[in-house]
């Protein structure tokens, strides 16, 4: 078996993880998927920028497991999550580290979604 490379973000691949100050509200297949003023904004590199919304705000019961995974070296072993209730759009539509590296230790416990496979990511003041 291969070892895994594990980098470390610095100026050449940075990576800034902060709380958003804004209510972010998840929805696909026509319901509210996620709900919260406790998301954290993962700024990675020249990537667009990425909502991770704790678990406790996601309905994991609109969710189902799947098999599919994937690795970053600067974050981790990701797993996945779909939708049902978005179709075939909603397959693997959501991400997780679980046991993220210590980096970004900060994503443990959140969810991200990718944009163009749930109905919307809408921010809002929080009130």
């Amino acid at each position: 078996m291969q070892a895994k490379t594990v980098k470390i973000p610095g100026p050449d691949h940075p990576i800034s993880i902060r709380p958003n100050p804004q209510r972010v509200i998840v929805k696909a297949g026509g319901k509210t998927i996620a709900d919260t003023t406790r998301a954290l904004a993962l700024h990675e590199a020249t990537y667009p920028g990425v909502q991770y919304i704790p678990r406790q705000d996601v309905d994991m019961s609109l969710l189902q497991r799947t098999d599919h995974a994937t690795y970053c070296p600067y974050k981790g072993d990701c797993a996945y999550y779909s939708i049902p209730a978005a179709g075939t759009a909603g397959a693997n539509a959501v991400w997780t580290y679980e046991t993220p590296y210590d980096a970004v230790a900060q994503i443990k416990d959140h969810l991200a979604f990718y944009p163009d496979r749930v109905d919307s990511i809408t921010e809002q003041a929080a009130n």
